[in-house]
């Protein structure tokens, strides 16, 4: 069931890395600009964060198994439109499409562990679920743009539509019956002092870098570095590499007691490291490695730890709700962070642009390290 619920999350979020990873096919096929680029990922999660707080209600209500088939059908169909893009608009509306997937992602799966899953087994489960974002921008960055190399990009969206649609039965098949919805009293909040909301803030500032990043490292290496379209797209899967141990790893830890409070504002502290790798990169190439494997082990974990500790804190009845407020603001960095940067590179050149990323970075480090405080003030 693990497996699972890391592949849900994969696809989820595959529309997104695959825009980033075939982003100098999409350039150069389609006559998408940099800007567009962004903005079609500004669609999807634009989407995505404003469908999240109704995509939580109706997990809490309707149960996670009908909506993790749900979002794996959703996926299915948007790849479909993108594989089928004639140009910029209708790339545009698949990745918008493509938004109501990953509105039900973190609730539904978050939703399934804690119905199937006892306490000490959920933050490694956590980790290797949301991992599951990072399987999926390592089969963009690697097999799928050798794919796309052999039969074009358009074969390998449609591949993995396919896969899509056929990991849907499989949920249909594992997953465990939805049961009666627990009820929410009114007033039963989530966490002392607000601490939801601060947490969903501080995912808006991570999501606005690592979105970024995602959409435009391989355009980066491409034109900044001078790497060929398939060269140019490994970072991302090195990053996915990087991520999926740093999601694992950092989970199980924010699952102890006394860790899971201080983890997200020193990953954000390490993310910030790693976006002036990447600035130093535009220098000196060699540093994109290491910067890439950093954005994964730090800025995407913190993603993750995010999870885990909504479901510590989450009142009986309202995970769905909880979750998807947080990933309200991450989804609404996702849609607001690579136009910024698209803004900023065509102005000043990638090395700025990567500063900005820095500074995004520092300010979700200051947000989490507040809502820490206020917590414990509160407690």
């Amino acid at each position: 069931m693990t497996l699972l619920l890391s592949c849900a999350m994969a696809f989820s979020m595959m529309q997104l890395f695959l825009v980033g990873a075939l982003g100098p096919r999409l350039v150069g096929v389609l006559g998408v600009s940099r800007t567009e680029l962004g903005l079609t990922t500004t669609a999807g999660f634009g989407v995505a964060a404003l469908l999240s707080p109704v995509a939580g209600r109706l997990v809490d209500r309707v149960g996670p198994r009908r909506c993790v088939v749900a979002l794996l059908l959703l996926t299915a169909v948007s790849l479909a439109l993108i594989g089928a893009a004639p140009g910029a608009a209708a790339l545009l509306g698949g990745v918008a499409l493509g938004g109501l997937p990953q509105a039900l992602a973190n609730p539904a799966t978050n939703k399934v562990i804690l119905t199937a899953f006892p306490m000490a087994r959920r933050g490694a489960v956590t980790g290797w679920k949301q991992s599951g974002v990072q399987f999926g921008a390592f089969a963009s960055g690697l097999p799928l743009s050798l794919l796309a190399a052999g039969v074009g990009w358009r074969g390998a969206v449609w591949a993995a539509a396919g896969t899509a649609a056929g990991a849907a039965l499989w949920a249909a098949r594992v997953l465990p019956a939805d049961g009666v919805p627990a009820p929410v009293r009114s007033g039963s909040g989530s966490a002392p002092g607000g601490f939801v909301g601060r947490l969903a803030a501080f995912s808006l500032l991570l999501g606005c870098g690592v979105a970024s990043v995602n959409t435009y490292l391989a355009l980066f290496g491409s034109e900044r570095l001078g790497l060929s379209a398939t060269v140019a797209a490994l970072p991302v899967a090195v990053l996915g590499l990087a991520g999926i141990v740093g999601r694992v790893c950092w989970s199980r830890a924010a699952n102890e007691d006394g860790r899971v409070d201080v983890l997200p504002s020193r990953l954000a502290l390490g993310a910030v490291g790693a976006a002036l790798l990447l600035a130093a990169a535009a220098v000196l190439p060699l540093l994109v490695w290491p910067g890439a494997v950093a954005v994964g082990v730090f800025a995407v974990s913190a993603n993750a730890v995010s999870m885990v500790l909504v479901m510590r804190r989450s009142a009986p009845g309202r995970a769905g709700r909880d979750s998807a407020l947080v990933s309200a603001g991450f989804f609404a960095g996702f849609a607001v962070g690579p136009p910024l940067f698209g803004l900023a590179v065509s102005a000043a050149g990638y090395g700025p642009g990567w500063l900005l990323v820095a500074g995004e970075f520092a300010g979700a480090a200051v947000t989490a390290s507040l809502a820490v405080r206020r917590v414990r003030r509160v407690a």
